[in-house]
């Protein structure tokens, strides 16, 4: 039975880790990775193929070489704010990148796809938590490109017949509890790495822009669902695919939030470390919540997350973090 998994972007933060879970599940993943905003080392659990989604011949090259039963699609520019400042990045690289992997998966016959999208395809939220069926109307860029991807996908299979799951994210957390791979961007813009900055010496203070957010403690609530669990969830898309599942997307988060000052106290308590913080002003466009409905990832795919919890979160990242150089 064919069990190879061709992972795009593979040596990211998320793609490591599925790659790891895929390989305890008796997959075989092959990543495929330009290592722009991957690591090496991170590739662990199978062969690496570099190259880049940009490049339609590699990914052709790729897949018919690996022969693989499904792609899972991590491959993207992943920064908000840079994708306002620079549009035409984010459009080239998400949405004619993803183009680029569609039209290879059709040219070579592959025909099974699970692409990460992500909560900002929502926009600015009308009700609370999200679920699936809320208005997709992204607010920046990144969100608009990861919706059209997710457009592409279910023309493909109209037009070609293609198998997928889309996954929309809320905040990726957390590391591999064994310390095999974990958070490293630069620049680095998530609240739980730049806290456990500060708490390891790296960075003076942290800072928290806004505190009048209508939230119990005046800071925004955010979902973060643990990286493990989100791999978890690929491979749970995979046997849903495979026994004929319809064609859907799914949020992937717990389903409660943490406010900023929540993941700031209980990472002094995992760290033992003070964490000076700065109280600044609100950042234009930031919701006083996001937090998702997983219901029907968890009823569908019977899918439940093992690391829910904020010290479990925060303790796995910090496990890691403090091995960094």
């Amino acid at each position: 039975m064919n069990r190879r998994i061709l992972v795009v972007g593979g040596a990211g933060y998320i793609g490591s880790q599925t790659c790891k879970v895929l390989k305890q599940h008796g997959y075989e993943p092959f990543v495929f990775d330009n290592l722009g905003t991957g690591h090496r080392r991170f590739v662990r659990w199978g062969p690496l193929i570099e190259g880049d989604i940009l490049d339609p011949d590699a990914l052709r090259q790729a897949l018919t070489a690996t022969a693989p039963v499904a792609v899972i699609h991590f491959a993207a520019f992943a920064y908000v704010g840079e994708s306002v400042e620079n549009p035409g990045k984010y459009y080239r690289n998400n949405v004619v990148g993803s183009l680029n992997l569609l039209e290879a998966m059709r040219d070579t016959g592959v025909g099974q796809l699970v692409f990460s999208s992500t909560c900002a395809t929502y926009g600015v939220p009308e009700r609370l938590p999200l679920t699936e069926d809320h208005p997709q109307n992204p607010i920046n860029p990144y969100g608009a490109g990861k919706q059209m991807v997710e457009r592409m996908m279910s023309d493909f299979a109209v037009a070609h017949g293609l198998k997928f799951v889309v996954f929309r994210y809320f905040n990726a957390a957390g590391a591999d509890p064994e310390g095999e791979t974990g958070e490293i961007h630069h620049p680095e813009t998530h609240l739980i790495p730049l806290v456990l900055d500060v708490a390891a010496g790296k960075r003076p203070h942290i800072k928290v822009f806004g505190t009048d957010y209508d939230t119990p403690d005046g800071t925004c609530i955010r979902d973060y669902i643990h990286t493990v669990d989100l791999a978890e969830a690929h491979v749970s898309a995979l046997r849903y695919i495979e026994a004929g599942g319809e064609m859907t997307a799914f949020n992937l988060g717990n389903g409660s939030g943490f406010s900023v000052r929540e993941v700031i106290s209980t990472a002094e308590a995992v760290t033992g470390k003070p964490i000076p913080l700065i109280l600044d002003a609100r950042r234009p466009g930031d919701p006083d919540r996001l937090v998702g409905d997983a219901a029907a990832a968890r009823h569908f795919l019977n899918w439940v997350p093992r690391f829910s919890d904020l010290p479990t979160i925060i303790r796995h990242a910090w496990d890691f973090h403090r091995r960094l150089p």
